[in-house]
């Protein structure tokens, strides 16, 4: 059983797809030891809280990066967490917090990265003129949104889409696409060749 520790800043809508997957049995042989978040009032905390799992706030407003991200590896590691999975957490981590968790922390990105990083990504796609967007599932580096792409799926950008439409309909694909993507790397069947994700079965 693979203990993964979720980290969210708002209404924790992957992390919600994540913990039904496992509900479910779609997502075998994982259980989510903690679900921590920044803010006292993200929604993912109280929806974990409601299903029993085990959930608390890290306030980041006020602390340094270094001191935050150190208490938030204390926490993880107190719960014997193998795997991070960020789910709409919005920080960017910090070296020591990579090093901490080596190959063992997953992002998921709402393009398909390496176009349009960062933030307002569905704007930046429409702006671009893009056919096709989608989402992304990537080990963390210490580079933003940037690691080893492990799946991404994928929607049509419709001439009448608008950033809340083109939006909604990734969202979707981001709650399928995350908890395969754990289900795959917790397998242990791939190997990573530069920046490949090769599945081994």
């Amino acid at each position: 059983m693979t203990r993964i520790g979720i980290l969210l800043s708002g209404r924790g809508s992957n992390f919600v797809a994540i913990a039904e997957a496992i509900r479910d049995g779609s997502l075998p042989h994982v259980e989510i030891a903690i679900v921590l978040s920044n803010r006292e009032d993200a929604g993912g905390l109280e929806a974990a809280r409601a299903m029993g799992i085990p959930a608390r706030a890290i306030i980041s407003k006020g602390m340094k990066r270094a001191e935050h991200d150190a208490l938030m590896i204390q926490a993880l590691r107190g719960a014997r967490v193998e795997l991070v999975c960020l789910a709409g957490y919005m920080r960017v981590l910090t070296p020591d917090f990579v090093g901490a968790f080596p190959g063992a922390i997953l992002n998921i990105h709402p393009s398909l990265l390496p176009s349009f990083v960062g933030l307002d990504v569905q704007q930046a796609a429409l702006d671009f003129g893009v056919k096709v967007a989608g989402c992304t599932v990537h080990f963390v580096d210490e580079a933003v949104d940037h690691g080893v792409i492990v799946l991404q799926r994928t929607v049509d950008v419709l001439d009448e889409d608008t950033t809340e439409t083109l939006s909604a309909r990734i969202l979707v694909e981001e709650h399928k696409a995350y908890p395969e993507a754990i289900r795959r790397v917790v397998s242990g069947d791939y190997t990573a060749v530069g920046r490949r994700y090769i599945r081994l079965t």
